[in-house]
């Protein structure tokens, strides 16, 4: 039973504390952030130590880490982290949920993938990706490292995202499309053709009638 630290103190790594908690075999030990970012000597009843002096307290010779850091920066905050862990030694666990659907894929480290998640065979995810719940990945598609995709999202057979990217909520892409590296999907996009590296596609927000609530018979 691997050993875990969990890096962070936010509303999303208590989320994950709850998943690995509840639904692993992983034995959680402690938290762990920035110095500057500490509020508290503990968190669900675990210590929370600064980062900068994590090896003092948890070598990496006996634990490993999870960093489940959001999207900011494009990814590239969680990157950040994940390679200074890398140099100082650290492996890291990925979680899958139990209730998500899968069949012969390939999951890299410092992964989460949620629940209700449906992944086909054949797929290909690199390392220090999220998966959030709900999505439905076709086959033989290949999500580089450091992507985040929002809840369902889903993906025809063989496309391929590039690393840095994020995928907003119920974004749809069609069989065969290659996503560039750093691309912005809004959420409710819909990817009809390959896009450039570093591309941005937003819907826009559904415009609000002319007429109030009141007026409306239903």
């Amino acid at each position: 039973m691997d050993k875990v630290v969990i890096f962070g103190n936010s509303f999303f790594a208590e989320s994950i504390y709850f998943y690995l908690q509840h639904d692993s075999d992983y034995q959680l030990i402690a938290f762990t952030v920035d110095e500057s970012h500490i509020t508290s000597e503990s968190f669900h009843d675990l210590p929370v130590v600064a980062y900068e002096k994590l090896e003092k307290y948890y070598p990496p010779t006996e634990y490993k880490l999870f960093i489940p850091l959001g999207y900011e920066r494009l990814n590239k905050l969680r990157a950040e982290k994940y390679y200074d862990a890398k140099k100082r030694g650290y492996g890291f666990i990925s979680y899958i949920s139990s209730k998500a659907n899968h069949h012969n894929i390939s999951v890299g480290e410092n992964c989460l993938i949620l629940e209700n998640s449906i992944i086909e065979p054949q797929v290909i995810i690199g390392d220090n990706c999220i998966l959030a719940g709900g999505n439905y990945i076709g086959h033989h598609s290949i999500i580089n490292n450091h992507c985040f995709l929002a809840s369902h999202v889903v993906f025809g057979g063989r496309v391929v995202v590039g690393e840095y990217s994020f995928i907003g909520m119920n974004a749809t892409i069609r069989n065969a499309i290659n996503i560039g590296k750093e691309n912005i999907i809004g959420a409710g996009s819909i990817i009809l053709s390959n896009t450039e590296d570093q591309a941005v596609y937003s819907p826009g927000e559904t415009p609000k009638f002319q007429v109030p609530s009141n007026l409306i018979h239903i």
